[in-house]
């Protein structure tokens, strides 16, 4: 994402939102879908498949499900979530295949849109497309037209139990890697593992974390143009060299068996305060949450090198973005929920309050206090302009589990780092167009 420009838009957009205002009464929508008569006359009862891969939002959406269709009986919402280890993008590829296509899918923008372009309805009419945050437009939109939906912000990063840092003697968060590893050993010194690392979720790796190696790229945008057009390599890459000291350093001061450690066994020691960080995004206050209420997180960026600077940036992007099917037989019925979802009190207060989720839209307004800890973290870096974009969304079709699949043997000794960026750029020239 091209950050320097949006941010600043950004930043003037939610400014005006950040304080949480008393609700106001119904839809402020202005679709023929949204006023019309879909979903709201007598007559026959359509049903809108979702399919989507936010596992954390699965309890809030089917509430949302029986709350949206108190309001429009004749639409009925099927509700199916394939994520966390899981492939979604076999999964749909599936459901296309087989003739059971959803009338609603996640879709993740830029390499992502152009691989499902023909699939995807233009989303430019709709109310709440003038709306959007520059930023969070910018992964689906294409010739001046939006396709989607963005969920929301998301941050990833470095999830850290601030109790634990403040008992070991860690007064600032890490901006180098040097840092980071003094930091680790003072959490050692007390008896705390410093990491719990899930390197067995192939999302965490060739998806989320990786990323940091691309956005601090000179130009990240030519250096994967160059990839893709076989000029470039990432064998001998140095950030990526930086990059896998890292991975190195995590596994160093990190618990045991990470290649079968998955999410939840991550997240559960964590919240116990068997570990003190743990690569995750603002997500993960929900799940915390649900485990140690109240706990005193924070996040900060991931370090690569010792340039502070350049490290002082979070990982910021679109996580995912609801499209609709352009051949649903249940289009307008798709866009009704859709519009409902980001202009009803109910679907706004789902969004901040229950999801946690940094919005998407200038609509909808969220306090700290909305948001938690961990978005709040993520806020500020937006706010002052220190954020990368994720960039998983513009490698080729298939390429972030390839990417994970290297990683892991990696960590498992298989190859050494110059075998890893080989394996790394062996899988992107399989898999590029």
């Amino acid at each position: 994402m091209n950050k320097k420009r949006s941010a600043v838009a950004l930043t003037a957009v939610m400014a005006m939102s950040l304080a949480l205002t008393a609700c106001g009464g119904g839809n402020n929508a202005s679709s023929n879908s949204q006023n019309g008569s879909a979903g709201t006359d007598k007559g026959e009862v359509k049903t809108v498949k979702i399919f989507q891969f936010k596992t954390e939002i699965v309890e809030g959406l089917n509430e949302l499900k029986v709350e949206f269709e108190k309001e429009y009986p004749n639409i009925k919402l099927d509700i199916q979530t394939v994520g966390g280890g899981a492939d979604y993008a076999a999964a749909l590829k599936t459901k296309f295949a087989s003739g059971d296509a959803p009338d609603i899918f996640s879709n993740g923008g830029y390499a992502e849109m152009e691989l499902w372009g023909d699939k995807m309805e233009d989303l430019s009419d709709q109310p709440w497309v003038k709306d959007l945050i520059p930023m969070a437009a910018e992964p689906m939109t294409k010739d001046g037209k939006v396709y989607g939906m963005p969920m929301n912000l998301e941050g990833i990063g470095f999830v850290y139990n601030k109790d634990l840092f403040e008992k070991a003697g860690i007064t600032e968060t890490p901006k180098t890697l040097s840092q980071l590893e003094e930091a680790a050993k003072k959490l050692q010194a007390i008896d705390v593992t410093p990491f719990g690392n899930a390197y067995q979720e192939w999302w965490l790796l060739g998806n989320q974390g990786i990323s940091v190696a691309f956005a601090q790229q000179d130009d990240v945008n030519g250096f994967i143009k160059s990839l893709n057009e076989g000029t470039g390599t990432i064998v001998g890459n140095k950030v990526f060299e930086d990059w896998s000291n890292l991975l190195n350093l995590t596994l160093k001061y990190g618990q045991k068996n990470p290649l079968t450690t998955d999410a939840n066994t991550h997240l559960a020691m964590f919240a116990k305060g068997e570990t003190a960080m743990m690569q995750e995004g603002n997500w993960a206050q929900t799940l915390v949450d649900n485990i140690t209420p109240d706990m005193n997180i924070g996040m900060f960026p991931m370090p690569i090198n010792e340039d502070a600077e350049k490290n002082d940036k979070m990982t910021v992007g679109i996580p995912a973005n609801l499209v609709i099917n352009k051949d649903s037989g249940s289009k307008e019925e798709a866009k009704t929920f859709l519009n409902w979802l980001v202009t009803s009190d109910m679907g706004k207060e789902y969004i901040v309050k229950k999801w946690k989720f940094i919005p998407a839209l200038s609509t909808i307004e969220a306090t700290p206090e909305d948001i938690g800890k961990l978005g709040s973290d993520v806020w500020n870096y937006v706010k002052e302009d220190k954020v990368y974009g994720l960039q998983s969304s513009k490698f080729p079709d298939g390429v972030t589990q390839e990417f994970a699949s290297v990683i892991q043997q990696m960590i498992a000794g298989k190859v050494d780092v110059n075998g890893w960026m080989t394996g790394m750029q062996a899988a992107w020239d399989k898999l590029k167009k």
